[in-house]
């Protein structure tokens, strides 16, 4: 943030945008910045089809305070508005020529407004070698603490490559995974390549493939969640790519349901 700060002052902007290359083909998901060869900005395409540039807005801005000031109090006050930066302000600002620069981010960014990402960003985590260390004394990650006892790991389970927080119970097999704090994994479970939130209760026998379970989740002994040989396709989804499954917060997925591969469940499935 320093960084880009001294970089705003020596351009005397109004408004400083970090911006860092996407791929081409997700443009159409972000907000792109076209540059000059000075990096002042001169359009924004917001979601764009076919975009000019592949610069994302990766929504950190720096403001001259007295000219967000007056934006803002005009945003308020007209009703057609829906008072937000990228459709409302930002234009605003670019169509009546605020200096406004793109300041270039390399280091790591993710945009988890998508299953696949988010899915993508924990995976990152526990890669052979990170992209981000969240264990480097140097840049210490602070967040609050749950405050619950230390994670339990039984004498017959088994971890491999999976990030464990505080409080949770491994009794099974987990593979390539992260479990958030207070997750219970039953014995003889199978979770991998997974992303279990706070409070997620894995029964004994269950099976979760490349899945994503939202916080309290409860699912019954031999369940199967990411099935590929399921053909049920009630809860199919195109949200969920790549063969993720998504488990919406506090569902139960009852004993011996299986859940096909790619589906998303918003309702408890007893039977």
């Amino acid at each position: 943030y320093d960084a880009m700060l001294q970089d705003h002052k020596k351009n005397n902007a109004d408004c400083t945008i970090a911006v860092i290359e996407v791929p081409w083909e997700e443009t159409s998901r972000f907000g792109i910045m076209n540059t000059d060869k000075d990096n002042r900005i001169v359009e924004f395409e917001e979601k764009p089809k076919n975009a000019k540039s592949n610069l994302a807005s990766m929504g950190v801005y720096v403001f001259k305070w007295d000219v967000l000031k007056s934006y803002l109090i005009a945003d308020e006050q007209d009703p057609d508005s829906s008072n937000d930066f990228g459709k409302n302000v930002i234009p605003a600002m670019l169509a009546n020529g605020e200096r406004m620069f793109a300041y270039a981010f390399s280091g790591y960014w993710k945009d988890v407004g998508t299953v696949q990402s988010l899915w993508e960003a924990n995976m990152d985590l526990i890669s052979a070698n990170p992209v981000f260390e969240l264990h480097d004394p140097h840049w210490r990650i602070l967040s609050r603490n749950a405050a619950m006892p230390p994670h339990y790991i039984g004498e017959n389970a088994k971890l491999t490559d999976s990030c464990v927080t505080e409080g949770c119970e491994v009794y099974g097999n987990v593979e390539r995974s992260v479990l958030f704090n207070g997750v219970h994994i039953g014995e003889g479970a199978v979770v991998k390549d997974s992303i279990l939130f706070p409070g997620v209760s894995v029964g004994r026998g269950a099976v979760i493939n490349k899945a994503i379970l939202g916080m309290n989740v409860t699912v019954g002994s031999d369940a199967v969640i990411g099935d590929s040989d399921s053909s049920e396709e009630k809860y199919l989804s195109p949200m969920c790519t790549d063969g993720i499954s998504l488990i919406a917060d506090d569902k139960i997925i009852g004993a011996g349901v299986h859940v096909a591969v790619g589906s998303m469940v918003e309702e408890d499935i007893t039977e």
